[in-house]
């Protein structure tokens, strides 16, 4: 990609992300890798988008943070800091700037675009912490949000069931041992909006309900059920 061709593609990717700069400039820094600015050849001093993406490190953390916090009350100190490590980590955000094909608007020096920089997973996903970062600043946290958001939500839904994913098992395992009990999960209830829906699933023996959970999937609703009835079984501790 020509540099000269550098202004519509701002376009674009405004376009992509449904957020329009009111400060260009801001966006350009972001978009801009230190191997670009680096470069002898510009007339100008050119800022590199480093400074940004170590704000919008901090401006990430705090979004997943207020929502699983939110969200995902019934996690201890130690499960929210698993889940929100597993979604802003670097192999997450390169998949989320992927998405929106975040490589094509980079500015790169020359060695990385022969050695193919706008492919490399950390220069974009650092990409991805800066545009969030000039997001915040040029639109405030709830542009950061509205843009966030939906894309970091099935991420951190996978993130929080995976972190819980042996509650069925293990309940299923101590239900073996009498074979003739009969364990199943009873959907309760779906609430909200398709894009924000909530599903609460009961888990009962013999017909006696031994726990409820309530998520934003089936899954993670039966693995929260599981959890409750583990905790009347005294299989695990409640603040686990």
């Amino acid at each position: 990609m020509h540099e000269n061709e550098q202004p519509a593609a701002i376009e674009e990717l405004e376009q992509k992300i449904g957020y329009a700069f009111h400060n260009k400039e801001l966006v350009k820094t972001a978009l801009t890798h230190s191997s670009y600015s680096n470069e002898i050849k510009h007339k100008e001093k050119v800022t590199c988008n480093e400074r940004l993406e170590f704000l919008g490190d901090s401006v990430l953390s705090l979004i997943v943070s207020d929502f699983i916090y939110k969200n995902y009350n019934h996690f201890n100190e130690g499960i929210l800091t698993r889940v929100r490590a597993n979604v802003v980590c670097e192999n997450s955000l390169f998949e989320l700037a992927s998405e929106i094909e975040l490589g094509k608007y980079l500015y790169l020096g020359h060695g990385e675009l022969i050695s193919e920089g706008r492919k490399r997973k950390s220069i974009i996903a650092d990409a991805f912490e800066a545009l969030l970062a000039a997001i915040y600043l040029d639109g405030g946290i709830e542009e950061a949000r509205k843009f966030l958001l939906p894309r970091i939500k099935n991420p951190i839904e996978k993130a929080a069931t995976g972190l819980n994913e042996d509650y069925k098992s293990l309940l299923q395992k101590i239900v073996q041992q009498t074979p003739e009990e009969i364990l199943e999960y009873e959907l309760v209830s779906e609430e909200g909006p398709p894009h924000d829906r909530y599903f609460t699933f009961n888990v009962k023996l013999n017909s006696n309900v031994l726990g409820t959970g309530r998520g934003r999937s089936k899954r993670e609703a039966e693995q929260l059920a599981a959890r409750e009835a583990l905790i009347l079984f005294g299989e695990i501790d409640e603040n686990a």
